[in-house]
């Protein structure tokens, strides 16, 4: 099963993380041992943050890691996501990324590899997850 990585632990490795790296890193690479690892825009977007251009964030992220276009399923179930949690009390005014990495995750039947397991548990309880 191909491992979606949240942009979460590529922040770890690339930023370094002093607490976080080295867990991530080792996280990483047994996902990559075992196979197809994606990430997709939205983990790009919030990896790309730190970069001056759109040369140097392509230089950071691993070449091994697939790029993949989320689905309107899974943009369509981040949206049910979201208003779930907009029922739950939810304070923002537009689904926020985990939601659509969350949905991709769901409709592509990936393993997701994540630092912040809570938001997936709660709005996507089928994905499993790799949590460092």
């Amino acid at each position: 099963m191909a491992v979606l990585v949240d942009s979460n632990v590529l922040l770890d490795i690339l930023a370094p993380d002093p607490v976080w790296s080295a867990v991530s890193s080792a996280a990483l690479q047994d996902a990559l041992d075992s196979g197809r690892v994606i990430i997709n825009l939205v983990i790009y977007a919030e990896v790309s943050v730190g970069y001056d251009s759109m040369e140097l964030a392509n230089d950071a992220i691993p070449t091994a890691l697939d790029r993949e276009i989320i689905p309107y399923e899974a943009a369509f179930l981040a949206g049910k996501a979201f208003a779930k949690y907009r029922r739950r009390g939810g304070t923002r005014r537009s689904p926020l990324p985990d939601f659509f990495i969350g949905a991709h995750a769901a409709v592509g039947g990936y393993r997701l590899l994540t630092r912040d397991p809570t938001p997936y548990r709660t709005y996507f309880p089928s994905v499993p997850l790799i949590a460092p």
